[in-house]
C-alpha cells in the first residue's frame, strides 16, 4: 500500500490552480481537466466531477478539520510575501512551544493550508542565539540525533 494524494475537492479549478501557483508557488504537472495534480503531489478536483463519483450533491466546504501542511526555508520572506495576496487567515503567524513559527490561511474553497518553518531552521535559529545542543533538544522536543544532522 502507498499513498500517492492528499486531494481536495474544488468549486473553481482555475481559480484553486491560480492560488496555489500565486502563493506557494506549486506547479501543475498532471492535467486531467478535472482533475489536476500540482508539484508536492496535491491533487484537486472538480466539485461537479466528485458529486458524481461519490454520488452525492452534499460536499461540505470550510469545516475546519483537515489542513494541508507546507514547510518554508525562508519563512520572514514568505510572511512578507504572502502580505501581497488577500489570504483569510486562520490565525495569524504564532510559534509553538517547541519553536516553530507557523501561519495557518485558507484556499479559495476554505482548506486550511499550513505553512511552518523548516523545523531544521529552527534548529539552527536556537543553535545560532546561543543555546546549547542539549538546550535546543529540550526546547524543541527532538532527540540529539536531530540537533547534531542540524549542525553538520
Amino acid at each position: 500500500m502507498k499513498l500517492k494524494n492528499p486531494m481536495f475537492v474544488v468549486k473553481d479549478i482555475d481559480k484553486s490552480v491560480k492560488f496555489y501557483q500565486r502563493v506557494l508557488g506549486l506547479r501543475v504537472v498532471m492535467d486531467f481537466g478535472a482533475n489536476k495534480t500540482l508539484t508536492g503531489g496535491l491533487a484537486l478536483q472538480t466539485s461537479e466531477t466528485w458529486k458524481e463519483f461519490i454520488a452525492t450533491d452534499k460536499i461540505i466546504f470550510g469545516n475546519n478539520a483537515t489542513e494541508v501542511y507546507f514547510e518554508e526555508d525562508d519563512f520572514d520572506t514568505f510572511i512578507n510575501r504572502l502580505k501581497e495576496y488577500s489570504v483569510e487567515y486562520v490565525h495569524s503567524v504564532k510559534e509553538h512551544s517547541w519553536g516553530q513559527r507557523v501561519v495557518r490561511f485558507y484556499d479559495p474553497d476554505k482548506h486550511i493550508i499550513e505553512v511552518g518553518e523548516n523545523m531544521k531552521v529552527v534548529c539552527k535559529r536556537f543553535l545560532d542565539s546561543g543555546m546549547t545542543p542539549e538546550q535546543v533538544a529540550e526546547r524543541m522536543y527532538v532527540p540529539m540525533k536531530f540537533v547534531n544532522a542540524c549542525m553538520r
